[in-house]
């Protein structure tokens, strides 16, 4: 497939003027693109671990959820050297590496509506106040802590602090994977039983609490769903592509 035109559709689905909304780092980050593209390596973050599987793979092009570089390419790698090591070590095999990330999180399709679909909410809509917030009712109401467990086991994860300061029983859920724990206002204004994200600081842990509100911090980690979710776009693209997952972060161990 040619590559601009594998990239020109992903960037209609996913526009990068909606990662700009967020001061984010998208598109190519190492560099150039090939004429064509038939090997496609996906992964969360490009770093050292993942490079024996691109000298293994040899693929045309990596795709990343979160930037390789974020933040201004020559900055970066003046004041960080294990970063520009990997720079000089990805760009020496001549393969490109492409980062789509808060547009891929917002964007229709994207991060948000698959985890939506992981836990089987129903009627989903995207409140204005924040596009990248996905709302949406479960099928049958649960008390909160049933419905945590079951938000736990869907995304695959072995922990998540829960904070059940809100009505007993769930019917409504928002949800922003990764780090959206700031937005936890905005479910609660539009009558959202309980919100999941991640990456909850004390003080926003503290404001929930006092606010009388329910809500369910994950580990970062459940944004993996990006890897089998964008397979699945690009082989809508060509399914003659060939797509290797490299999925090798691991959640940090309950002790």
């Amino acid at each position: 497939m040619k590559t601009k035109v594998l990239l020109a559709r992903l960037a209609k689905r996913f526009p990068k003027r909606i990662a700009k909304k967020y001061h984010d780092y998208v598109g190519l980050m190492v560099g150039k693109l090939p004429l064509d593209v038939n090997k496609i390596l996906l992964c969360l973050d490009f770093d050292e671990e993942v490079l024996p599987f691109v000298i293994e793979e040899k693929p045309d092009l990596i795709i990343t959820h979160h930037p390789f570089i974020y933040g201004t390419r020559a900055k970066v790698l003046k004041h960080d050297e294990k970063k520009k090591a990997l720079y000089e070590k990805i760009e020496a095999l001549k393969i490109p590496v492409y980062s789509i990330h808060t547009n891929f999180d917002e964007g229709k399709g994207g991060m948000n509506d698959a985890l939506s679909a992981k836990l089987g909410l129903k009627d989903v809509y995207a409140p204005s106040e924040s596009p990248m917030m996905r709302c949406g009712r479960v099928e049958n109401p649960l008390p909160i802590k049933e419905f945590a467990l079951k938000a736990k086991k869907a995304f695959e994860v072995e922990y998540g602090l829960l904070i059940a300061h809100g009505v007993e029983m769930i019917s409504t859920v928002g949800i922003i994977g990764g780090g959206g724990s700031r937005e936890w206002t905005i479910a609660r204004d539009n009558k959202i039983d309980i919100y999941l994200s991640g990456d909850a600081p004390h003080h926003v842990r503290r404001d929930i609490v006092t606010s009388n509100y329910n809500y369910l911090d994950l580990p970062h980690e459940i944004e993996k769903i990006f890897l089998v979710t964008m397979k699945d776009i690009l082989l809508s693209y060509d399914s003659s592509l060939e797509i290797v997952i490299i999925d090798h972060e691991k959640v940090p161990l309950v002790i």
